[in-house]
């Protein structure tokens, strides 16, 4: 991995992490749930950060993985390594979903669930308003912010639109080639060093 290191560690990215934003992984992080990541981060303060990996699809379908829910045609997501025996979720119903918190403009964490099982009983959930994911991405105090001094992230922003349409297998380079001419040379790197 040395070989790679001039071509990664470059300058420091000025952007700073805040609820709404995003982390890109570097792109020779080789972990099975951060590798070519994108996390979308629902909190960041004092006391620590925590959000979803975005682009992380399971081949399995919601009620596949989700007992005890109504019917619901839906992809469903891996959030990452924390608290896998849950379930968290992401939409655009705004207050419709009491207790929803806003993280960006039209995009909220969370809410009553039970709401979500009504409207997925009336049919009135569409699977393009709402990302349901097991498990999350969690950071303890000043610990997200040593990775970054580490350059292992890349802090990006993107509207709601680009991250509940864009194909999650394409996400990680389309959102790399918008940082700019200096980060281009990431997507030609290999995902495995030992492949080149």
């Amino acid at each position: 991995m040395k070989e790679f290191d001039k071509f990664i560690r470059i300058k420091t990215n000025e952007v700073k992490p805040t609820k709404g934003r995003l982390l890109l992984s570097e792109p020779l992080m080789g972990d099975f749930y951060f590798g070519r990541s994108v996390v979308l981060l629902a909190e960041h303060n004092d006391e620590g950060s925590f959000g979803v990996i975005m682009n992380k699809p399971v081949e399995a379908r919601f009620n596949d993985v989700v007992e005890d829910f109504p019917s619901f045609d839906a992809p469903i997501y891996i959030g990452g390594p924390v608290d896998t025996s849950s379930l968290f979720y992401i939409h655009t119903l705004g207050e419709e979903i009491e207790g929803a918190i806003e993280i960006m403009d039209n995009l909220y964490w969370g809410g009553n669930i039970e709401i979500v099982k009504e409207k997925m009983l009336l049919n009135t959930l569409d699977n393009n308003d709402i990302r349901f994911f097991i498990g999350y991405s969690g950071w303890s105090e000043n610990q997200l912010n040593a990775e970054l001094k580490r350059n292992s992230w890349l802090i990006s922003e993107a509207s709601k639109d680009m991250l509940l349409s864009t194909d999650p297998k394409l996400m990680w380079k389309r959102l790399v080639d918008l940082m700019g001419n200096e980060y281009k040379f990431w997507n030609k790197l290999p995902e495995d060093p030992a492949m080149n």
